[in-house]
């Protein structure tokens, strides 16, 4: 008979693992960030067969530090400035312990009202934080629900604009690749392309519209295509304006962009996914100017606000488009809460039909540290960030080539001109994350790799900071010095090379030089064979 875990055992053993993870974030600015292993390294520290007969928590608490810590790289590290911060908190761990206890299927109200109530509480909550348009509240038109990604509220904001466009033709006989049309700029998220394949448009579908100095997308431009579109008899159906770029951070002008979208008839779904939940703090609210023409809207918890993934906000002002394109309802789902329309169904928000309680990690940390000290959190985060940059750009061995109104920098090395820069800043890049203190890591701005420092670590402070840049700087000035070592070295091997010939040239001894007779010369010989001749001759009896 199978040995389920008691509940005397989990507390004892929920203890120990508890006590791990503090442990381990206790002690993890002693790993390296990035982890060293080689691929295959983790599976060759795995028995070839599962245990045919239980083990002790004890075993695989052992075999989590022998087998996995070395595989891991340490997202929670003060020295990670890689991506983007991939926040937890213990208030988010302890929520999603007992989420995970709970063992809720939230896909419907029926089976869990509380599952979905508290979720359009804080989704509530959080548009009043953030200052959504008001049509994103649960009691308005639109709401709130937390998917598992961007990627994921991307492909579901697509899918409820197909459903608009097409005045509901879509659910019944799917959409048509040759003429609905998606606009994104170069700097959008390659989700975006990849809900449209997933939708069914395909990649064709997919209009570049230009941007500017800012890597913004222009408004100009987005206008002309959509006019040019429409008079070849296209159905633009969705434009998807970004808040913090994942590049750079750029931010595309939503005022300017929403009047031409409502014009137009299109859908404006935002992604916001890292930078939106900057919104919780006044003075960084007028970087999102003009939301208030936005259809849809994203942002991740689970990227700077303490939240452990999966903890995506997403909010429609018109939850009928959203709904009318995901639900669907078998015979298996029906109840009398449904079947009068009193309730919401969390299923008809989303791709799956399954969920888990995800609002309790969001309700945890909203509780624990309350408004203001998540305005703390993001207001610190972007003054280390601006910071770092006046010492950047203070600097003449760096430059800062964007714009970097949050907590992201980026930054281009100088290099003397004999330097294949593009190769130095890739090993600059390389050399600072094999040393293990830090991780960063990079992007294109005009072609040229760029380094990426994202700060938001919730352990990092301004002497990690002060740290990365001094390890910029030292593995700068070895790289520039070896170069130019190198050069210098090609240069005396060069010279000698040079000097070697010309000695060689020199040495060649006049007797072993061949003799070349010219034409005089050879008139001279002739004539004394001749003269010779003559005188044989003479002497001849």
């Amino acid at each position: 008979m199978t040995a389920h875990m008691t509940p005397e055992q989990f507390r004892q053993h929920g203890h120990e693992v508890v006590d791990w993870i503090a442990d381990y974030w206790t002690r993890i600015g002693s790993f390296p960030v990035r982890s060293q292993v080689s691929p295959g390294d983790v599976r060759a520290a795995l028995p070839a067969s599962p245990p045919e007969q239980g083990e002790p928590i004890s075993a695989v608490l052992a075999d989590l530090e022998r087998v996995v810590l070395p595989g891991v790289t340490h997202w929670q590290h003060p020295g990670f400035f890689g991506y983007f911060p991939a926040n937890t908190s213990g208030p988010s761990v302890l929520g999603d312990l007992v989420s995970a206890g709970l063992g809720v299927q939230g896909m419907s109200w029926v089976t869990s009202p509380a599952a979905t109530e508290l979720e359009q509480h804080v989704m509530d909550w959080f548009a009043g934080l953030l200052r959504l348009p008001e049509t994103f509240l649960s009691t308005s038109t639109g709401g709130g629900v937390v998917q598992d990604s961007s990627s994921g509220a991307n492909l579901v904001a697509l899918l409820a604009a197909l459903h608009r466009a097409s005045k509901g033709g879509t659910v019944r006989h799917g959409v048509d690749p040759d003429r609905a049309l998606v606009y994104v700029s170069a700097e959008t998220h390659s989700s975006m392309e990849k809900a449209a394949r997933i939708a069914g448009l395909g990649s064709d579908a997919v209009r570049i519209v230009e941007v500017d100095g800012d890597l913004a997308m222009r408004p100009a431009s987005l206008k002309a295509r959509l006019e040019r579109d429409t008079a070849r008899g296209f159905t633009p159906v969705l434009v998807c304006a970004t808040v913090g770029t994942t590049s750079t951070t750029a931010i595309d002008p939503l005022a300017e962009l929403g009047p031409i979208c409502r014009e137009a008839g299109v859908w404006l779904h935002v992604d916001a996914a890292y930078a939106g939940v900057s919104g919780v703090v006044p003075e960084l609210r007028e970087l999102q100017a003009g939301v208030e023409w936005a259809d849809s809207y994203t942002t991740d918890a689970h990227k700077w606000l303490l939240t452990g993934f999966d903890a995506t906000l997403f909010w429609v002002a018109d939850r009928a488009a959203l709904t009318g394109a995901l639900s669907i309802l078998p015979e298996y789902l029906r109840n009398a809460a449904t079947e009068a329309g009193a309730v919401v169904d969390y299923r008809d928000w989303q791709i799956e039909l399954g969920r888990r309680f995800r609002a309790l990690k969001l309700w945890f940390v909203l509780r624990w540290y309350g408004a203001e000290g998540l305005r703390e959190h993001i207001r610190g985060d972007v003054a280390l960030a601006q910071e770092f940059a006046a010492l950047v750009d203070a600097d003449d061995r760096f430059d800062v080539v964007t714009k970097h109104p949050f907590s992201l920098v980026c930054l281009k090395p100088r290099w003397a001109g004999d330097v294949d820069a593009d190769v130095a800043t890739m090993t600059l890049l390389e050399r600072l994350n094999d040393g293990g203190e830090v991780f960063l890591t990079h992007t294109t701005v005009g072609g040229q790799p760029v380094l990426r420092v994202a700060i938001g670590t919730p352990a990092t402070t301004r002497e990690h900071v002060d740290r990365l840049w001094a390890l910029l700087c030292e593995n700068h000035d070895w790289l520039a010095n070896d170069f130019a070592e190198a050069a210098a070295q090609r240069a005396r091997e060069a010279e000698e090379r040079r000097a070697a010939a010309a000695a060689e040239r020199a040495e060649v001894p006049a007797a072993e030089t061949p003799a070349v007779e010219t034409p005089a010369a050879q008139d001279e010989t002739a004539t004394q064979a001749a003269a010779q001749e003559d005188l044989s001759e003479a002497d001849t009896p």
